[in-house]
């Protein structure tokens, strides 16, 4: 026999996305999302209709919006690290928690925990001997892949090699380099 999983008491049952992002932007707003799940539909022109427009077609932020929905709206632990993997409107909530009163969140704050993360980014990326994205080096390289192209982008920009002796690590950095020529 099967054991019958309940989901009922997760506060994403039963909720639509709309119904979800209208319930979070009316208590914090388009400002206060941003500042926390950096999501360019919550800055550039944020509307209902266009965060929903876009988060249908993502799934990570969608994810990542449901999470900010369970675990600062509704204010319930953070989930088990045996659900932790699973999308939000999956996870089991034990019968025992309920939800609670939405935590109160300021630009503050969320400014403090973005200097947080990038610190921890920071010590990790030393830690496993990583170049840290932030620095002014043209590309990290992991596996041999580039990774995070968009910000070795914006770094390349910045730092265009200015001699053509320098056209074997323009080409290293960005492999269309010769036919742009």
């Amino acid at each position: 026999m099967k054991d019958e999983i309940n989901y009922e008491n997760n506060p994403l049952n039963g909720v639509g996305l709309k119904q979800l992002l209208r319930e979070i932007v009316d208590y914090y707003g388009f400002d206060i999302l941003y500042a926390y799940l950096n999501i360019n539909c919550f800055k550039t022109n944020p509307s209902i209709e266009s965060s929903i427009k876009f988060l249908k077609k993502t799934d990570w932020a969608r994810e990542k919006v449901e999470a900010f929905y369970m675990y600062e709206f509704k204010n319930l632990p953070w989930a088990a690290p045996d659900q932790y993997l699973l999308p939000p409107r999956d996870r089991i909530v034990p019968d025992d928690e309920a939800p609670g009163e939405p935590a109160e969140l300021s630009l503050e704050d969320a400014e403090r925990l973005h200097e947080k993360r990038a610190k921890k980014s920071a010590e990790r990326d030393l830690d496993t001997g990583h170049r840290s994205r932030s620095g002014n080096s043209f590309g990290s390289q992991r596996n041999g892949n580039l990774h995070h192209r968009e910000n070795n982008r914006t770094s390349m920009d910045d730092h265009e090699p200015s001699s053509s002796s320098d056209d074997s690590v323009k080409s290293k950095i960005d492999p269309w380099a010769k036919s742009r020529k």
